[in-house]
């Protein structure tokens, strides 16, 4: 009995050691990240590429989704706004839900699932492939060359993305309202217009956006560079990658809004 205690408690105690370190290590590869950013901007060729790999073709799912989120959002609300005798404001429902709420941590969950699972795949395949250690063996930096310009390239696309999250969600919910159910559109329109105030609402869900894409574009980039140079070491490092950036998403959501709306 006593062995199998000492045996939990020496799992435990590696456990948490080792998530220390790696939180260390992650620490860590965000200044030499940060050393060698210069490089990235410099040769903004590199970055753009990243950004067009990262957010235009993650454009296709995060309208879509932003559409029938807004769409959703419409139904629901009308119809427990219609109990309270409130429909003309399903506009405001429909728009601080997204810019405050949804777009930034829905945005950012479907920006791990497709962007961030794709730059680990590919940095892993790269270390897998021996590609990063030729670069090294050239005298070119793999984290300048690779890492830093695929960082600032999510960091780039993920606040573009939300922005883009919510306005096809407003757009859902205007088609919902107004020409499906019938509310006024002006009604709708000008209701929001006085709700939604820029900076409470639209600039605070741009800096979640900002703090959500630093959070999946550095998991994604650290999972690839430290994953093991194999097939089975790439698929475990993807997966931790959507794991983890969506825990830190939504803990990320919770500590901002905190801070952000507690006044």
């Amino acid at each position: 009995m006593l062995e199998r205690t000492a045996y939990a408690f020496r799992l435990i105690g590696a456990k948490v050691v080792n998530g220390v370190w790696r939180v260390g290590q992650l620490a860590r590869f965000f200044a030499l990240i940060l050393l060698h950013s210069g490089t990235s901007f410099r040769r903004l060729q590199l970055t753009l590429r990243e950004v067009y790999f990262s957010g235009v073709l993650s454009l296709i799912i995060i309208m879509v989704s932003g559409l029938f989120v807004g769409m959703v959002l419409g139904l629901q609300g009308f119809d427990t706004l219609q109990r309270y005798g409130s429909e003309e404001i399903l506009g405001v429902l429909v728009a601080l839900s997204l810019v405050r709420e949804l777009g930034p941590v829905v945005a950012g969950l479907l920006f791990a699932s497709r962007a961030g699972s794709a730059m680990t795949a590919e940095i892993g395949l790269m270390k897998a492939t021996e590609q990063l250690a030729a670069m090294d063996m050239m005298a070119v930096d793999p984290v300048a060359r690779v890492v830093a310009p695929r960082f600032w390239g999510g960091v780039i696309s993920m606040p573009i993305l939300a922005l883009l999250f919510s306005a096809m969600g407003v757009l859902g919910g205007y088609l919902v309202g107004v020409m499906l159910i019938g509310i006024d559109s002006g009604s709708f329109w000008a209701q929001m217009q006085a709700a939604v105030d820029f900076r409470r609402d639209i600039l605070n869900g741009v800096i979640k956006s900002v703090v959500f894409g630093v959070a999946v574009s550095l998991v994604a980039v650290f999972e690839g560079y430290d994953s093991d140079a194999t097939a089975e070491g790439v698929s475990r490092a993807t997966t931790r990658t959507v794991v983890t950036s969506s825990l830190a998403i939504l803990g990320l959501d919770f500590i901002l809004t905190s801070f952000m709306f507690r006044g």
